[in-house]
């Protein structure tokens, strides 16, 4: 064989090594997402994208072959060749010049450019590797069959092999990746991990717990009653008689209001309670999704929240689950309230015990855990294993934490100094809070 024919020969040998070598790597890495919205748009490289990916493990198996396959073909020719010139000598050369040039030409560069041109690459290449993988079903089926014989010698079956993703956190991964880099802003990363967070939190998370709760005495003149829920300045009221947990129906401010227009503004003759509706409870275990699902079937946005013992434990509305979705979004009566957080010149924050700590993490961007306590005081009391007295400092997850009021049993506010903040150092998550005498 002549030098030009040999080099042409290994030249064409390596375009093909390097298709393998970049296909599987663009397959690999490609939008399965983008690649399913192309084929409802009638792309057919998409859909035949969608075919290879679908069986991960053939195609897979028939890109290393032929990539493998080719690369010691190169590597046996050169050898061949040079063995007549360079005798014992061709071997050594063979393996240091030929591994340079396959590493280069038929794996790294095609393997960056297909990682830079993920989709580009895999759409333009999609038929010829459907012919591919079709031609090499044969070979890579016997070689699919022996692997998963010697890996059942070893105790890992098929079952145990299949990867498997929940594809609610694939889709939080993703999401949190691309706001790592830029690509999604805080806010919405916000709202996506909000929806995505409605199947795991309970409406006990996210309740109106009782003690805020704004509720009516029934037992009283309609004048009060009338007074109180305007002055409630809430869509709907609970009304409870004889204990504050016996509730007995749900006022509608809309409805009084239109009645008491009806009347020509005179209660004469009007029996405000006669205009309540049915209270419904939901257990405190359900999830917000279902939750959400139940509102929308009801056709309602008010539920009062009950735990195993029927007991009232708070209220939860559409609007506390929006909330939790887009963040808390003040109307005009909330606007003139005190704000729960006030940020501090030392870098220090002064907030109030019932802030949630979902909130917190939200709005600055903390990884402070909720699985234990709701609240950042439920927090605090969590971790000390105690309920702490005024001027007590803890530290854990990296914060600071010193109590500054408390109302009997309930921290009411509170400092946090976040991590690196004067200097301050970030401690392991795992770090066991310990209280420090006033």
């Amino acid at each position: 064989m002549s030098l030009i024919l040999f080099l042409l020969v290994i030249a064409v040998l390596i375009v093909v090594s390097a298709f393998f070598s970049g296909s599987e790597t663009a397959l690999t890495a490609v939008s399965r997402a983008r690649m399913h919205q192309l084929e409802k748009e009638g792309s057919v490289a998409a859909r035949e994208v969608n075919r290879l990916v679908a069986d991960k493990e053939r195609m897979i198996g028939a890109l290393l072959f032929g990539n493998t396959f080719l690369n010691i073909l190169i590597s046996s020719l050169a050898t061949a060749a040079l063995a007549s010139r360079f005798g014992e000598r061709a071997v050594a050369i063979t393996a240091v010049v030929v591994t340079l040039i396959v590493l280069i030409f038929a794996e790294i560069l095609p393997k960056t450019l297909a990682i830079a041109r993920t989709d580009r690459w895999a759409l333009n290449v999609a038929w010829l590797l459907r012919l591919t993988v079709g031609v090499l079903a044969p070979i890579v089926g016997i070689v699919q069959q022996l692997v998963w014989r010697i890996l059942g010698w070893l105790g890992i079956t098929r079952l145990e092999a299949e990867p498997f993703v929940e594809p609610h956190e694939e889709i939080r991964g993703t999401v949190e990746v691309h706001h790592r880099e830029g690509g999604v802003e805080r806010e919405h990363r916000d709202m996506l991990s909000g929806v995505l967070d409605l199947r795991e939190l309970k409406v006990a998370d996210v309740m109106i717990h009782r003690k805020n709760m704004v509720a009516i005495e029934a037992d009283q003149p309609q004048q009060q009653i009338f007074n109180d829920l305007i002055e409630s300045s809430h869509a709907r009221v609970p009304v409870w008689r004889e204990a504050a947990d016996n509730i007995i129906g749900v006022l509608h401010t809309r409805d009084v209001v239109r009645e008491f227009v009806h009347r020509k503004g005179s209660l004469e003759g009007l029996d405000i309670l006669s205009l309540m509706t049915p209270p419904w409870f939901v257990p405190d275990t359900t999830t917000l999704e279902e939750q959400l699902a139940a509102f929308r079937e009801r056709r309602s946005h008010f539920a009062l929240v009950v735990d195993e013992y029927g007991g009232l434990q708070g209220l939860i509305t559409r609007e506390d689950i929006f909330d939790e979705i887009f963040g808390d979004i003040p109307d005009e009566h909330e606007a003139a309230m005190r704000k729960s957080v006030r940020p501090q010149a030392d870098g220090s924050y002064i907030v109030d015990g019932a802030t949630p700590i979902r909130e917190l993490n939200r709005e600055f961007d903390w990884n402070l855990p909720d699985e234990e306590a709701t609240t950042i005081a439920g927090l605090v009391i969590h971790e000390a294993r105690t309920i702490p007295e005024p001027r007590q400092r803890f530290a854990f997850y990296g914060f600071k934490f010193e109590i500054l009021r408390r109302h009997r049993n309930q921290i009411t506010a509170l400092r946090i100094i976040p991590p690196n903040t004067r200097g301050d150092q970030p401690r392991e998550a795992t770090s066991i809070p310990a209280a420090q005498a006033p």
